[in-house]
């Protein structure tokens, strides 16, 4: 978007700080309660008050605002990666065993589309569960063979999954990490794999991901992701529970600070 000079200050007048990139509703709600409520207001805060008050990546934010590049232009999409993960954070935590694995699943689903969008195969897989207490406990695996498909390999998950989760103990977080990309063409089957069965999962992916184009990401996913959309994922943008749920005294722009 080309944004001519004299005209910055009136569009970043009438853009919300919560639609900045990189501005979530935490931080969106902390702006609010110091009567920061344009990117404009936002841009101009003294540099001290920035420094003292928010952390790199909100700094970060202020400088670009302001006219000073903090990261390079990249008019190419990207099409190398080292690893691709995929996370999700859900208010409020939970302790749900079907409900943490179809979101584990879902971060799975996700980063293999990403994959496959770009002719990507991981040798290795990771996952993690982050606690309420931000304490994390991961796993990791290696493939027979590379591959982006999530139903080749949804019974490792199911196994790295049951060796990380602990009953009882509240969770805020899940995450996939696809590892060891290599280009997904060529793929060598092993010895005593069934080709017939796997060439079906391929066209069956590739079904999937045209449906996905037509009608929206997840049109057709794993059974055991859905849960999520049973008991709603939440989308970008959307309150987290505590924006909704207020206490006795709050407003829509007060809150306590918990």
């Amino acid at each position: 978007t080309v944004i001519d000079g004299r005209n910055i200050p009136s569009y970043l007048a009438n853009l919300p700080v919560e639609a900045l990139w990189g501005i979530g509703h935490a931080t969106s709600n902390y702006l609010a309660k110091l009567g920061i409520r344009s990117a404009l207001d936002f841009a101009r805060l003294p540099e001290k008050a920035v420094l003292r008050q928010f952390v790199k990546p909100v700094r970060e934010i202020w400088h670009e605002l302001r006219g000073e590049a903090v990261w390079p232009v990249t008019a190419e999409e990207k099409s190398r990666y080292a690893s691709i993960s995929k996370t999700k954070t859900f208010a409020p935590p939970t302790e749900n065993r079907d409900y943490l694995f179809a979101q584990l699943s879902r971060n799975l689903e996700s980063a293999c589309i990403k994959a496959r969008r770009h002719c990507l195969a991981p040798q290795k897989i990771a996952i993690f569960l982050k606690t309420q207490t931000f304490r994390t406990a991961g796993s990791e695996a290696r493939l027979n063979r590379p591959s982006a498909l999530p139903l080749e390999f949804s019974r490792l998950l199911t196994a790295l999954f049951d060796g990380v989760y602990k009953a009882g103990i509240l969770y805020r977080a899940t995450g996939v990490m696809l590892l060891e990309l290599v280009p997904n063409a060529g793929v060598q089957y092993c010895l005593f794999e069934d080709p017939l069965r796997l060439d079906k999962i391929e066209r069956l992916y590739m079904a999937a991901d045209a449906l996905a184009q037509k009608y929206g990401k997840h049109t057709v996913h794993l059974g055991g992701s859905h849960l999520v959309d049973q008991l709603g994922a939440g989308k970008r943008g959307d309150p987290t529970a505590r924006a909704i749920v207020r206490f006795l005294g709050e407003t829509e722009r007060k809150h306590l600070g918990l």
